[in-house]
């Protein structure tokens, strides 16, 4: 004796639905354009917020990973878990002792809670990617001056899209995305370098088309370089508090390459 098939009405509707495309349409079976290979690394995010796959840069105990620009000036200070700009004579900035292209950067900085000075002599830093492309640190809470040069513009380029800033002493965070240019073997421009940023969690910058390194004076240009090279923090005589930098290469395998640049390969 057969048995009956019972089925619900919804489960019935699906039934009838994938026969009547199966024999009906002329849409090609869905398992051609399913993806198998290759698969996604597995990356772990722990209570401390690093990924697995992350290059630690600083964790608060030393300065192993970086260097002075200028060897004959005194080190920067670790103290309490932070890393501490000195004002001193000669200044230095300080770069990674690693070259990185196409990344991922957090890090998390902080002004000095005693307010002084205005405009660009507050709180004022700023991170260049490849030593050439600058994102700016700046104590931008209440504090005017021109909008590409506050907290979150790319240097004399971009200002930031709104101004999340917090009060002078409050840790602040950057998560950014930097895709680096690629030259030609003449050493003209195949495509610019881009940024996307977020500044304490709100975006800052949108895929913005870097029109070259930075300056303080003229207009930005583009020069052939490697492909890699280190990331800098800059001494701009200010008491500015870092902490938790961490990094991502995006390079490899062409990540970034894929989402960015679909053309390059």
């Amino acid at each position: 004796m057969k048995k009956s098939v019972f089925l619900t009405a919804p489960a019935l509707t699906f039934f009838l639905t994938a026969s009547a495309c199966a024999q009906d349409d002329e849409l090609p079976a869905p398992e051609l354009s399913e993806q198998w290979e290759p698969k996604p690394a597995v990356v772990s995010s722990p209570d401390n917020g690093v990924p697995s796959d992350a290059i630690v840069l600083f964790d608060g105990s030393n300065l192993d990973a970086w260097e002075l620009d200028n060897g004959e000036a005194k080190p920067w200070k670790v103290e309490d878990g932070t890393l501490q700009v000195i004002p001193q004579k000669p200044a230095s900035g300080i770069h990674t002792k690693q070259a990185f292209g196409d990344v991922q950067l957090h890090l998390e900085f902080r002004s000095p809670s005693e307010v002084e000075g205005e405009g660009q002599g507050r709180g004022n830093s700023g991170i260049f990617f490849m030593g050439k492309y600058e994102l700016q640190i700046l104590d931008s809470y209440q504090n005017d001056t021109y909008v590409n040069g506050q907290l979150g513009s790319v240097y004399k380029q971009y200002p930031p899209l709104v101004n999340p800033a917090r009060k002078p002493g409050e840790w602040q965070s950057y998560d950014i995305i930097f895709i680096a240019p690629r030259f030609n073997e003449d050493g003209s421009l195949r495509s610019p370098a881009r940024m996307t940023a977020l500044l304490n969690g709100v975006l800052v910058q949108y895929d913005s088309e870097l029109k070259g390194h930075t300056t303080w004076r003229g207009a930005p240009e583009y020069e052939s370089h490697p492909a890699k090279l280190p990331i800098a923090l800059q001494d701009h005589q200010d008491f500015v508090s870092y902490r938790n930098i961490w990094i991502r290469e995006l390079d490899g395998d062409g990540i970034a390459n894929r989402a960015i640049h679909p053309d390059l390969k």
